[in-house]
């Protein structure tokens, strides 16, 4: 058999993959040499594996995400597999073309102006997780991001997102509405319009107006942190859910020097989640703070889990608005 099985500079030319390429996908689990020597580290292949090398080569070249790659050459169904990884390409062409129309702007010397109305309650559904840590300036606002026929309104401190959803009328661009602005506005019930033109920014609510400079840095890319649907979805009395935060069992954890109290969710066999305990199936922990305020008084709600160390996530039934909680680590 030993004699068989190809050098791996065979199988770079025969696939196109370079030497390096190979060697990092073996480091990676994804094409494993059927032989190594023990001594040299010397890796040779199967025949067999010259047609998963030029496989692996095609589905990099389209940007193919390594997990994805592995489980397709383990068997898995290529169907859903390929139809994510061309959803996710076409949604990085939706924004590629919306940065780009933006740049082309900034070139020409024309910054273009944007008005966005959102109604006050959207911005009331996200406030809570705005961030305050100075090192990241843009993320001490709201987001809103209109693609013309929906709004997205946006707020993250890098522990927890929130994200809500309006209308958006014809409206497309970005605009990062500073907090300040938005705790002046917000209580005034109605909708809020916001404009930006010449470095300023106008936000509109009622009879009240608001003008400060636009907000310069860039808010992250929020839609690369949207959860796929999760294994585990859990049915939530929103009311009852809250009295069991705040009445059961918690962990005094420390983040940055801050304390807070973390909170163990626990899943059953039956799909039952309980506030602490321990769970046949599941237990994430989670910041019980931050996790009353992402409930805030919806009465039905739905959790997304998938396990201790993935992000957990909160969705309101029949509503696309949604948010998400980074766990909490129970072994320190």
């Amino acid at each position: 058999m030993e004699d068989s099985l190809l050098a791996i500079g065979a199988v770079a030319r025969l696939s196109g993959l370079p030497v390096s390429a190979l060697r990092f996908y073996d480091g990676a689990g994804v094409l494993v040499p059927a032989s190594v020597d023990p001594r040299t580290g010397y890796r040779r292949y199967a025949p067999g594996q010259v047609a998963a090398a030029r496989l692996v080569a095609r589905l990099r070249r389209v940007g193919m995400p390594l997990d994805s790659v592995r489980a397709l050459l383990a068997g898995a169904d290529p169907g859903p597999v390929l139809d994510a990884h061309l959803a996710r390409l076409e949604d990085g062409l939706t924004a590629a073309r919306r940065e780009l129309a933006t740049v082309r702007a900034v070139l020409d010397r024309s910054e273009p102006a944007v008005q966005i109305t959102v109604p006050a309650a959207a911005l009331d559904a996200v406030r809570y997780a705005v961030g305050t840590n100075p090192s990241f300036p843009a993320l001490h606002g709201v987001l809103l991001d209109a693609d013309g026929e929906t709004v997205h309104v946006v707020a993250s401190d890098r522990y927890r997102l929130a994200v809500a959803t309006a209308p958006a009328a014809g409206a497309s661009g970005r605009i990062v509405v500073p907090v300040a602005v938005v705790d002046e506005l917000r209580g005034l019930g109605g909708t809020v319009t916001v404009r930006t033109a010449a470095g300023e920014l106008v936000a509109t609510a009622g009879d009240r107006t608001v003008r400060t400079p636009v907000v310069a840095d860039e808010f992250p890319d929020w839609r690369r942190l949207e959860p796929a649907p999760a294994p585990h979805r859990v049915a939530l009395d929103g009311p009852a859910f809250r009295a069991a935060l705040a009445g059961g069992p918690a962990i005094r954890k420390d983040r940055d020097g801050t304390p807070y109290d973390a909170v163990v969710l626990t899943l059953d066999a039956d799909g039952e989640l309980t506030v602490g305990g321990d769970g046949d199936v599941l237990q994430v922990g989670v910041n019980r703070d931050f996790l009353l305020d992402a409930l805030a008084d919806h009465a039905q709600l739905t959790l997304e889990l998938d396990g201790p160390i993935t992000p957990l996530a909160i969705r309101v039934p029949d509503r696309p608005d949604w948010s998400l909680l980074m766990p909490v680590d129970l072994t320190g």
